[in-house]
């Protein structure tokens, strides 16, 4: 509980530590600690010790010496501060106290690892995942990248040189929450080239991958497409591809290829073609930007760019037709990849590129956002922050209604010079923001009481109907280029922005930007990293309404190539936790800054880049929650059976206080730290919302709220079955009869599949009752046989029953007397 202002610009703030309660005073710029004090009443009081002693009649009570710090360079600076005593009037006394600071909660970093491929493997694009997992996505040039056993594609499937680089695939990595193990690590590809551009999980747990491929035309195997979702012309140039992979990594579950017969996905032409800044491409990278997210019915909706006069057009009727060299494409897939729901191009008469995207939580709206060289844009104008071009490159802001049919409105962002727009977000109220770099001298500063004056990088809140600014500002150093490539955008439950970038290094030596991350403001910075060299990242944390910084600080190796990506995007979480990928440790010149006990440590054995994975926690995010249902040991199901135990747990765990409600009338019941989870049955059939509220009071939001909706049935299904020895003569073939059972009711086809437990394909075919299944197996052993519900619409799907099968050899028989026949078993 915060008692704000109880002094002017003092706060008090009560919590619970353990079984203790506490309180806090936390004095912002421009309180004055002295004008604290605390009356008490009855007791007598003395300090001995540094300590504070409360006499009273059944004992003593004892406050301990105030425990009081601000920020400093890499760990809070304690202040010296004593209790001061008068007429039982308590008071403190403070030394080298600085009125200008206020508290700051420390960063931390989780986990920073390489991939450990031997081959040469760039970095690219990373996301979260829900249980803090992390998904690294980049290219492999070659075998040699740790695949995982059993993952979907083990197998580099080649690729083309162009320029001077080789021939490369998708390389997807998921590593524990800590960094310690490999959850699965692919390829995927075709015989040509590809790369991600942006990674997204989505609410079951599966990956979304979104990128360009030229596999598909003459020349070997096409890009892996599954599903009808697909609409790409033949031939070699790129296609934008989206992919699902399942939860585990071992296979896809729907993939698109869609393009038309140009360069789709690509913005302006490959790096690797020829390098330097040219029209929207400006940093080292750029050419690989899009965005792909999901909304709350996991359907797929992706941000990208053209240079095809026949992309396939679906179902919406904002633009129909190029109208420049390059446009924009906003597109959206069903979860099932059976459909391509809609598609339409977005441009004017010049270069344009849609490089992010978000949903307004507050309507659903889908807001574009990229950079355009077009004097006008579709959609209406008038009356937004400006209503036609201002410069010779601009941001801008779209706005489209859910069905992506109609334009809701167009803002063009920018100055009379170069503006980019790289990051686009949210807060709870749904008020936009954006952040982006710019060329100009003079970016509007507009109700902000943090800005670096001459700065190239700009954050700004927008009015949600991108009519003002809500608020606008700089960071950065006073230049003339852009300190950083901007990767990573959030704004946190408390309002507070968050960006990453790097800067220098490839930027500068192939004739990008020009500027570096020298000199760029350092607040609270990350502690035990190598120095600063100019070619970092960094890592930026605005307080709410542009208040003030909270968090600046570079990362990475000093020395070599420098820190960079190679195109694509990187996340936070809703916390505040970067999930950054880095092309790192290039010529494996340097050492990486690795934590301990990471998966990768190190560099392989690669005489080129390998990919890292860069996890930071902030701090500053709130307290968060997300629920997570757990029936019959699957976490990703919603559906219960009557009476049967079902698991809910906070996969965050950031509260110290969890309040679980379990929709159907019972007692709300309450945990603490670190017990995050609670058990309930279900007694009656019936559809519940459970509510999951996570406190801790001394967070800036105190508590989120979050829900999730089960569905408890009656018609679970027994699942049982015979296994029958082979005929006489041939015990290598057995027959497996279903006899599971619910209620009488026969079974639709496809509600089971077999696995025989020798790797073979599971068999659905013949897995319904009453009809036997056969199988042969390719030698002698012990399998392991299982029978899986997979059908839905029963309430313990999906779940399983196993049975030991030995298979043993054939025995040949000599007789004496002419065989009738081998004799049974």
């Amino acid at each position: 509980m915060v008692y704000k202002n109880v002094y002017p610009n003092i706060d008090v703030r009560y919590y619970t530590t353990g079984d203790k309660m506490k309180y806090d005073f936390i004095v912002r710029p421009g309180g004055n600690p002295n004008a604290i004090a605390i009356r008490y009443d009855g007791p007598q009081l003395e300090i001995r010790n540094k300590e504070l002693i409360i006499k009273t009649s059944v004992g003593d009570a004892t406050e301990l010496e105030p425990y009081t710090y601000q920020p400093g360079l890499g760990k809070p600076v304690p202040v010296e501060c004593k209790y001061k005593l008068e007429d039982n009037v308590v008071s403190f006394q403070l030394k080298n106290y600085d009125p200008t600071k206020t508290l700051v909660i420390d960063p931390s970093i989780i986990f920073v690892s390489l991939t450990g491929s031997t081959s040469d493997n760039w970095g690219f694009t990373a996301t979260p995942g829900a249980d803090g997992s992390f998904y690294a996505g980049g290219i492999s040039f070659g075998t040699g990248y740790p695949t995982s056993a059993g993952a979907y594609d083990v197998t580099y499937n080649g690729g083309v040189t162009v320029g001077e680089t080789g021939g490369h695939d998708v390389a997807i990595f998921k590593f524990s929450a800590n960094g310690s193990n490999r959850l699965y690590a692919t390829y995927i590809g075709g015989a040509r080239n590809e790369q991600p551009h942006s990674l997204i999980e989505d609410g079951q747990g599966n990956l979304i991958i979104a990128g360009t491929t030229n596999s598909g035309g003459s020349g070997g195997a096409a890009f892996p497409t599954l599903g009808g979702a697909s609409a790409a012309s033949s031939g070699n140039d790129y296609d934008i591809f989206v992919t699902k992979l399942n939860r585990t990594g071992t296979a896809i579950l729907g993939s698109a290829k869609i393009g038309g017969s140009g360069n789709d996905g690509v913005n302006i032409r490959l790096k690797y073609e020829q390098q330097g800044k040219e029209s929207l491409r400006r940093n080292y990278g750029d050419d690989a930007r899009s965005e792909v997210i999901v909304d709350a019915a996991n359907n797929i909706i992706l941000a990208s760019c053209t240079q095809s006069t026949n992309f396939p057009v679906r179902n919406s009727g904002i633009q129909n037709n190029n109208a420049g060299a390059q446009d924009g494409v906003i597109l959206k897939i069903n979860p099932s990849f059976s459909t391509l729901v809609f598609s339409t191009y977005f441009g004017g008469a010049g270069d344009d590129a849609n490089f992010v995207l978000g949903i307004n939580p507050s309507n659903n709206n889908i807001y574009v956002g990229g950079s355009t060289a077009s004097p006008s844009l579709p959609g209406t104008t008038a009356g937004t922050i400006a209503s036609s071009s201002r410069g010779l490159i601009d941001g801008f802001v779209t706005i489209i209604n859910p069905a992506g049919t109609a334009i809701v409105r167009t803002t063009f962002i920018g100055t009379s010079n170069i503006d980019l727009l790289y990051g686009l977000k949210f807060d709870k109220l749904g008020f936009p923001y954006i952040m982006g770099t710019t060329l100009s001298t003079s970016w509007p500063v507009i109700n902000a009481a943090f800005s670096n004056p001459g700065a190239k990088q700009f954050i700004a809140k927008l009015e949600p109907d991108l009519s003002a600014y809500v608020f606008s500002t700089t960071f950065g150093t006073n230049v003339s280029e852009p300190n950083i490539s901007p990767i990573a955008f959030l704004v946190d439950k408390c309002e507070n922005v968050y960006v990453s970038g790097w800067g220098g290094g490839l930027n500068v030596g192939l004739n990008y930007s020009t500027g570096t991350t020298a000199g760029l403001q350092a607040v609270n910075p990350l502690a035990n990293i190598p120095a600063a060299d100019g070619s970092d990242f960094y890592f930026f944390v605005l307080e709410k309404n542009a208040n003030s910084v909270l968090f600046a600080s570079h990362f990475g190796q000093n020395g070599g190539l420098g820190d960079h990506v190679d195109g694509g995007t990187s996340r936070f979480d809703e916390a505040g936790v970067i999930y950054q990928a880095i092309c790192a440790n290039c010529g494996r010149n340097g050492t990486f800054p690795t934590t301990a006990g990471v998966f990768g440590p190190f560099n392989g054995t690669s005489s080129g880049c390998n990919q890292a994975a860069v996890k930071i926690e902030m701090n500053f995010g709130g307290v968060g929650a997300k629920l997570q249902t757990a029936i019959n040991g699957n976490t990703a199901d919603t559906t219960a059976c009557l009476g049967d135990p079902v698991t809910f747990r906070d996969i965050l765990g950031q509260g110290k206080t969890f309040i679980f409600d379990f929709g159907d009338g019972s007692p709300r019941v309450t945990t603490r730290a670190p017990v995050n989870s609670a058990i309930h049955a279900y007694s009656s059939v019936g559809t519940y919302t459970i509510m999951l509220i996570a406190e801790d009071s001394a967070k800036c939001n105190i508590r989120d709220t979050t829900y999730k909706t089960i569905t408890v049935a009656d018609n679970k299904v027994g699942i049982t079955f015979n296994v029958l020895k082979g005929q006489p003569c041939t015990s290598l073939n057995y027959s497996f009869t279903n006899t599971s059972t619910t209620n009488g009711v026969a079974f639709p086809p496809g509600s089971f599949e077999w696995d025989y437990g020798d790797g073979s394909p599971r068999d659905r075919v013949n897995g319904f009752a009453p009809t036997p299944a056969t199988h042969t197996y390719p030698a002698t052993g012990t399998y392991t046989v299982r029978l899986y519900l997979i059908d839905p619409n029963y309430c313990n799907s999906p779940d399983s029953a196993n049975q030991t099968l030995r298979v043993n050899p054939i025995v040949k028989a000599i007789f004496t007397t002419p065989a009738l026949g081998c004799a049974p078993y």
